[in-house]
Order: structure tokens, then C-alpha cells, then sequence
């Protein structure tokens, strides 16, 4: 089978997905086809360079909508004859795409592809578009729906997370994005955005609090006990499907949980011939790629049975991996794929992650894939592994090796 590799990877700084954020002014879009045209001036790309651009955005509707992908292409640089596929598997919307990506050049489908997503969370709400399992109460019985707030907290509560656990990760997390910012270990992978007359508007992550520490974190109270004891009462549908459960423990606030804000992020992919045309190296091989489907009340665990997936199909185990990139939706689900695998906190998110930095959910997948690269290269690693929770009960992973 042909090797997939990966040539370029860039991402735009997040911003802070509210009205006052220093992106709101600049549609889902413009992002993109910012994102697009520096990817392809950064390679010297021109004409039908790429098979397809494969984008991923999750609420996909209203700017988002319509096929964001083609309009991307439309309204960069990229030539008209490249086409555009927009995908949505929620919060790896980014990561699958370069996963169909990568096994499309695997399969010979054509020899290069561009990869990643976008979301403008200010600007287009996430929840917009409506939720089938949600909404419609035939499915969200049947599966005993909630919240991912509260699928959060029946994590710390079945694994025996406290509210110290998940602040004290969180803290951290706010430290190694500050340190990795300080140290320009982003400098080469995060674009300048720029507003319609060339001006600089955003460069640099938005959403960061260096500032937090653990007094602080203990003012803020459980975002989501509320909705769990008193209206409509979703910790009685958890108890349900649980009933080995007393009580939902309600660790989770917003210092803890993944912040709300928008951003894009590109990885270029192609076989071998594509980078000896182009003049290009190639900096990782994608060895693997996996996703799974899990329980989907408890719905935020999927990195750990994906992991384990994409381990056993590739004759790996834990011990091979050197640096991981674990989405920070919550900080619960990192401390759970912590404890299932053994994995010593100074492999996983080592620059901070979306706690600290932000969660743009369709460009996250993309973004921690491009962040895992770079820091291989700065610490001299082989081997990593990027991985996310899903909405709805999904985990995906991508194991990539450098060359």
C-alpha cells in the first residue's frame, strides 16, 4: 500500500468565540481560505496541487453551511478544478478528515490531499443546527441522552476523579500552554490572521488565563449540577442507566472543560511522488488510523477504547508511543486515558491543550495532530498518537511516525 505522509501543517491562533473575540468580525469562510492560501503559498503550491480538500466543521449550518469546503476552495487561491468535502464526526471532525484523507492516498485515490476544518463558534452557536439525539425524544430515551457536561462528571464519578483531580490538571494545562507560548514552540506552525485590508487582528492563542490557579478554580461552582438536580434532571437518566451509581459527582465548571472559541487549522498529506514533484520533505508517515463507536451516555471515553483499537490492529502497544495528544474536552477525559494506559502526565498534551488554549471544534482534530508534530520534532520523538472524545459515543485516533 502507498505511504501517506504528512508535508505541512498549520493552524490559526484561537480566538475567543464571543462578540468581543478578536476573530468574530471574520466568517467560517475567510478562515478558511486564509488558512487555505497560506498552506499553499508555504509550499509553493499551484494549479490542481491537491486531489481534494477534505474540511471539517461540525455545526454546519447557516455560514457553516452548504458545503463550507467547496466555498473555501472557491474563495482561495486554490485552483477551481480542486473540489471540497465537508465532514462532520463532531469534535474529530478535523482528525477524520486527515485520517479519509491519508487512506485515500494509502489507497491510491490521488496523490496529495489538504485536510483539517474550521469552526467560528461566536459566530455560528454550537447546537445550532439541532441534534437528532437530542431533540427527538424516541432516541434520546432510547440511548438515555445527556449533556456531555454531565457525561463529564459520570466519568469523574465512575473513575474516581475529584474536584482537586480535575483543577489541578486544568492548572497545569494553563502552564504548559503559557510556557509553550513563551518558549515560540508554535512559531512555526500558527499563522497570522488578517482582517480585509491586510491588518493583523489575532496572533497568538486569545482564550488563555495564565493567571489560574487552584484558588481561583475553587471559586467557580459546578457548571452543570444544576441542570443535573434540579431541571430537567439528567442525573436521574444517568442513574438509570448506572444504578451502581449513589450520586453524580459534579466536578466540572468552566476552568476545567474546554473553552468555546473559533479557529482553523490545514495539514497537507500526500504519497511520496507528490513531494519529490513539488520539492517538498516529508516531516511524519501516518502509520494508522481508527475510530470506534462507545456508550453514549457516558459518551466522552472513546480515546481509550479507540487507542486500544488502533494499537491491537497495528501489533503496537502503549509502550511504543512516545508523545500523545489527548483533546481536553473535559479534563476528566484525560485523566481517565491516563489511568487506563499507566501514561505519565509528561508524555500527554505537553504544550497544554483546550482547557488552556480552546476547543474550535471542527479544526481541534487538526490542530492537536499539527501541535503533537512539532513538539515530536522539538523533543527528537518517533512515535505519537492523537486522539479525541466524540459526541454521541465516538473516539478516533491517528498514529503518525516521523520520517
Amino acid at each position: 500500500m502507498t505511504e501517506a505522509y504528512i508535508y505541512d501543517a498549520i493552524r490559526t491562533p484561537r480566538g475567543k468565540g464571543r462578540k468581543d473575540g478578536a476573530l468574530h468580525e471574520v466568517t467560517s469562510l475567510r478562515l478558511s481560505a486564509q488558512t487555505l492560501n497560506a498552506l499553499k503559498e508555504r509550499n509553493n503550491l499551484d494549479g490542481h496541487a491537491v486531489e481534494d480538500v477534505i474540511w471539517g466543521n461540525v455545526t454546519q449550518v447557516m455560514e457553516q453551511g452548504g458545503n463550507l469546503a467547496r466555498s473555501a476552495v472557491l474563495a482561495s487561491d486554490l485552483d477551481e478544478a480542486i473540489p471540497g468535502l465537508a465532514i462532520n464526526r463532531f469534535c474529530a471532525s478535523g482528525l477524520e478528515a486527515v485520517n479519509l484523507s491519508a487512506n485515500q492516498v494509502r489507497g491510491g485515490a490521488g496523490d496529495a490531499y489538504i485536510a483539517g476544518g474550521v469552526e467560528m463558534m461566536g459566530r455560528v452557536p454550537m447546537g445550532s443546527d439541532g441534534a437528532a439525539i437530542a431533540a427527538d425524544p424516541s432516541l434520546a430515551m432510547e440511548t438515555y441522552f445527556v449533556p456531555q457536561g454531565i457525561s463529564a462528571d459520570i466519568i469523574a464519578t465512575e473513575y474516581g476523579f475529584s474536584r482537586d483531580d480535575v483543577d489541578t490538571y486544568s492548572v497545569e494545562s494553563q502552564r504548559r500552554a503559557k510556557a509553550a507560548w513563551d518558549d515560540r514552540r508554535f512559531d512555526g506552525s500558527v499563522l497570522t490572521v488578517r482582517d480585509i485590508n491586510g491588518l493583523s487582528i489575532l496572533d497568538h492563542d486569545e482564550y488563555m488565563r495564565p493567571q489560574t490557579d487552584m484558588q481561583s478554580l475553587g471559586s467557580l461552582n459546578p457548571a452543570f449540577q444544576a441542570m443535573g438536580e434540579v431541571m430537567p434532571g439528567f442525573d436521574k437518566v444517568a442513574l438509570m442507566k448506572y444504578p451502581h451509581l449513589e450520586r453524580i459527582n459534579h466536578v466540572h465548571h468552566a476552568g476545567n472543560s474546554s473553552g468555546i472559541v473559533d479557529g482553523a487549522a490545514a495539514i497537507l498529506i500526500g504519497n511520496k511522488e507528490f513531494g519529490e514533484k513539488w520539492g517538498l520533505k516529508p516531516r511524519a508517515r501516518i502509520r494508522a488510523t481508527a475510530k470506534i463507536g462507545t456508550d453514549p451516555t457516558i459518551n466522552l471515553t472513546g480515546p481509550v477504547p479507540v487507542t486500544e483499537k488502533i494499537l491491537a490492529d497495528n501489533g503496537m502497544n502503549i509502550k511504543d508511543i512516545d508523545l500523545f495528544e489527548v483533546n481536553e474536552a473535559f479534563a476528566a477525559v484525560v485523566l481517565r486515558f491516563m489511568q487506563a494506559f499507566d501514561v505519565d502526565h509528561d508524555k500527554v498534551n505537553v504544550n497544554g491543550g483546550a482547557i488552556a488554549m480552546g476547543h474550535p471544534l471542527g479544526a481541534t482534530g487538526a490542530m492537536i495532530l499539527g501541535t503533537l508534530l512539532d513538539e515530536m520534532e522539538r523533543a527528537d520523538k518517533e512515535t505519537g498518537l492523537a486522539t479525541l472524545c466524540v459526541a454521541s459515543g465516538m473516539g478516533a485516533a491517528t498514529i503518525i511516525e516521523r520520517v
